[in-house]
């Protein structure tokens, strides 16, 4: 569950940082940090030209999983160049990925990135046009993926919704016995779903197309400026992508019809590439798993690590909600509705 769950560390100081960027890649800038859950990410700001993120690992983060975002980024630079996304930047040695000794003693492991330019799409107002934008560049990057493969692809992401069966040791941590009930439902219904699940389409996928991975910058006119956070990225069900992607969709308060954002999500999606009725009929669960997936893993995390409670409790409220909602209705309907959006 390492990661999901990262282990405490030594947090790097902004200076260290700032030496690091200089002497491995050239680059002199203000650091600025970045709220994580496992890592010391920064974005460096040179006096002038681009902007750069400089991500130095959880000491326990395993290497090859590393090299498989790196190779992944790389991979999708290559196949699908429009898409905007962050670019690897080597080192003076010409590395991707590197070991670094930091100040406190633990081994850690170094990568640089261009830094994408906008807003995290959870701060702005999004159109129908901007909604649809998110499918088509959700849907071309799946595409982008279909013929990547790397040693290490299938690797165990409790964030990946089809592990969410193994996530069951964190409920007696929900103190709240109703509420434990509540997801200890959810478990079952998806449980009922899981043979269906292992039968649908399958590839390496980005595998967390939330609202704080997607950058928009209104100026443009396609709205959306760069797609970022690879570090869930596994092979996974094409369906549990799509239901993140819808999930982040969903209205705060679960009132009139919820998915009326997703339909614009969905259209641009399906414009680009195709989801099957099975798919599509799955989605209204996965959500719901997703959603209860998100309250395990972030109650756990504040419990083992409680400087980072605020940032990853920070949607529980409504998620809850939504848990409860979905609880309410029928996942067979629900994925109708969305086979005959889709029609």
């Amino acid at each position: 569950m390492q990661s999901g769950l990262a282990a405490s560390y030594v947090n790097m100081t902004e200076d260290e940082a700032v030496e690091l960027a200089r002497m491995h890649f050239g680059i002199d800038g203000k650091p600025t940090r970045f709220a994580t859950e496992k890592d010391d990410t920064f974005r460096i700001a040179p006096a002038s030209g681009p902007r750069y993120v400089l991500k130095v690992a959880n000491p326990t983060e395993d290497v090859a999983e590393i090299d498989f975002q790196i190779r992944v980024l790389e991979h999708v630079a290559a196949r699908a160049p429009e898409l905007p996304i962050p670019r690897v930047i080597p080192n003076r040695e010409g590395k991707g990925h590197f070991a670094y000794h930091d100040r406190a003693g633990q081994q850690r492991q170094i990568r640089l990135m261009s830094f994408v330019e906008g807003q995290p799409l959870s701060e702005v107002v999004i159109d129908t046009k901007g909604r649809e934008e998110i499918g088509r560049l959700s849907a071309t990057l799946r595409l982008a993926l279909a013929d990547f493969s790397h040693p290490t692809e299938t690797r165990v992401v409790p964030w990946d919704v089809k592990n969410l069966l193994t996530l069951a040791p964190i409920l007696p941590e929900i103190t709240d016995t109703a509420w434990r009930a509540k997801l200890e439902s959810v478990l079952e219904r998806f449980a009922s779903i899981a043979p269906r699940l292992s039968r649908c389409r399958q590839q390496v996928l980005h595998n967390d197309f939330t609202r704080s991975n997607i950058v928009a910058d209104p100026k443009l006119p396609t709205f959306i400026s760069g797609i970022i956070d690879f570090g869930d990225t596994v092979r996974t069900a094409i369906a549990i992508d799509a239901s993140t992607a819808l999930l982040n969709q969903l209205p705060e308060k679960m009132e009139g019809e919820i998915f009326a954002h997703g339909r614009d999500l969905l259209r641009g999606y399906l414009r680009v590439a195709d989801l099957t009725e099975e798919e599509l009929a799955l989605i209204p669960a996965l959500i719901m798993s997703r959603l209860t997936t998100r309250i395990l893993l972030s109650t756990a995390m504040a419990n083992r690590v409680p400087s980072v409670a605020g940032y990853v409790l920070r949607n529980n409220h409504m998620t809850w909600g939504q848990i409860d909602w979905f609880l309410h209705r029928s996942m067979d309907q629900l994925g109708n509705e969305l086979i005959d959006l889709a029609r």
